[in-house]
């Protein structure tokens, strides 16, 4: 899963990111490798895995992990090419959602590119630049229908879509802001549009923020109400207290954020976040040999959830031996679990949940 990381210049985009990566890098618990400079892979953080770490003392330990892409380059007039527009807009193409950093401080020593702090000026000059790009695309693809409708009128049903999407564009509001069923989203995803992808506004503020209560800040109300408009997820979030634990031990990091008012680090609740926006559960795999955890989207059926693992899995599925993660944890084992009988035997059409422990048989 890939996530890119937007921003205006001097937001806190750049903070925020390398506070990510050196979280991983730091952290036991968070392996992290830099793939190239502006790409860091982190560690999900799972208590389940951890626990059943315990139970079967492996000789590897492997989480579920998420990809953090620092896109640079966002100028006005990136849609049209400018600056480093294209390459900007291709590296959004690439990623599965987008987490934009919106700056909600107030802070002199740290010029904003536009002389002032305004949350949903910013927020629309980025939006303005994809709704750009994805209008052009649009386009191209509403003419390719017509073409088609001249052979089949079943394609009239997507030229209405395709028509209702480019007036919210035109209106300078996003694809994602759009109503649709599911027959309707499974068309459109088809189209890549960039402004469909789902977001998280990460805002931006002070520690201070945080002590006096979120609240009061006015930027974040902002930044909030344009979430709730166009159905994206919002987290509130402090890159300088992310930078500043990063070196910390866990239970030094724990009292921190306790007088900041704060369960989970910034990092924690970005991926919490990310998951509950795109969908996503993990299954868990465990044995001496290693303990997993598998990232799935919700609905997902076992033979695909199998294929996770290696496409024999799904093609030779036989079914799937399953205990849900509290039971086998309350069982204290495997044998014990099996002996209360609470080990099931799931064929092809069982949907996945998250937090099942599994065992799959296959044949090839």
């Amino acid at each position: 899963m890939k996530l890119g990381i937007v921003g205006l210049p001097n937001v806190g985009k750049s903070t925020l990111f390398n506070a990510i990566t050196n979280a991983g890098a730091q952290s036991a618990n968070y392996p992290f490798c830099t793939i190239e400079p502006n790409v860091g892979v982190v560690a999900v953080p799972d208590k389940r895995l951890d626990k059943l770490a315990e139970m079967y003392d492996p000789d590897k330990y492997t989480p579920a992990s998420l990809e953090f892409v620092d896109i640079a380059g966002l100028v006005k007039g990136a849609s049209k090419g400018e600056g480093l527009g294209n390459k900007f807009l291709s590296n959004i193409r690439e990623c599965d959602a987008i987490v934009h950093v919106v700056r909600c401080f107030e802070n002199d020593d740290i010029i904003h590119v536009e002389g002032s702090i305004d949350p949903k000026r910013d927020i629309e000059t980025i939006n303005l630049e994809l709704v750009l790009s994805d209008m052009e695309m649009l386009e191209r693809r509403i003419d390719k229908t017509k073409k088609m409708l001249k052979g089949d009128k079943k394609y009239q049903k997507d030229i209405d879509l395709f028509e209702r999407v480019m007036k919210a564009l035109e209106a300078g509001k996003p694809a994602r802001s759009v109503e649709c069923d599911d027959d309707e989203k499974a068309v459109l995803s088809e189209v890549a549009l960039l402004t469909n992808k789902p977001v998280i506004y990460a805002a931006n503020m002070s520690d201070e923020d945080f002590s006096n209560g979120l609240e009061s800040n006015q930027g974040y109300q902002e930044v909030k109400k344009i979430a709730a408009e166009e159905n994206s997820g919002v987290l509130p979030i402090c890159a300088q207290i992310e930078e500043e634990i990063v070196d910390m031990d866990k239970e030094e990091k724990e009292m921190f954020l306790a007088d900041m008012g704060l369960e989970e680090s910034g990092l924690d609740r970005l991926i919490k976040e990310c998951y509950s926006l795109l969908g996503l559960i993990s299954y868990l795999t465990a044995g001496k040999q290693e303990v997993r955890a598998w990232t799935i989207k919700k609905g997902t059926k076992a033979p695909q959830a199998a294929g996770k693992i290696h496409s024999d899995f799904e093609r030779g599925f036989i079914r799937a031996e399953v205990i849900a993660y509290d039971d086998l944890i309350a069982c204290g084992s495997m044998t014990a679990a099996k002996e209360k009988g609470l080990v099931r035997s799931e064929g092809k059409e069982y949907v996945m949940k998250d937090g099942d422990v599994v065992l799959f048989r296959f044949n090839v």
